[in-house]
């Protein structure tokens, strides 16, 4: 169970801390949501609380996991399959799995092949997605505004 001012990650969505919890009724039927707000975008998101688990909502990580997830961007990493359907499936599994790590291999591997090849409008909408995801959770790790940290990404994606 989080509380009001916790900093949560909602897979899919990105990080944000959680204002209220409130109480509203879908359908007939009354339930409680967390309301977390998205630094990114200022977004707020409704999280139904009897389905945190199975949606994959968890704790943001702490400063040295943010400094593990940019020493990993580093990292020389092998060649995704040049076929566009696979590699976009596996793209999509790793962010929907909502592991850091995961996401900010995608952010790489994406980053690199927009560099080196181009992206389709596909994949350059994947990146801009998992991008704000990472963001969003690092800036909350690191307590550093959007723009260092993406520009921190940026520089640390080599070939």
């Amino acid at each position: 169970m989080f509380s009001i001012g916790d900093k949560v990650v909602y897979p899919m969505h990105g990080a944000g801390i959680i204002e209220s919890i409130e109480e509203r009724e879908i359908l007939g039927e009354l339930k409680k949501y967390y309301v977390m707000k998205i630094p990114i975008g200022e977004m707020k998101v409704m999280i139904p609380i009897n389905n945190v688990e199975g949606i994959g909502i968890r704790d943001v990580i702490d400063n040295k996991c943010a400094d593990s997830v940019f020493k990993s961007l580093e990292i020389k990493s092998d060649e995704q399959t040049s076929n566009w359907n696979k590699r976009y499936r596996e793209n999509m599994d790793k962010i929907k799995s909502g592991d850091v790590f995961e996401v900010a291999d995608v952010v790489k591997h994406l980053v690199l092949r927009e560099r080196n090849k181009g992206l389709s409008t596909g994949e350059r909408k994947m990146l801009n997605s998992a991008k704000q995801i990472l963001i969003s959770e690092l800036v909350l790790a690191k307590n550093m505004n959007p723009n260092d940290v993406e520009d921190i990404i940026n520089t640390r994606i080599t070939s």
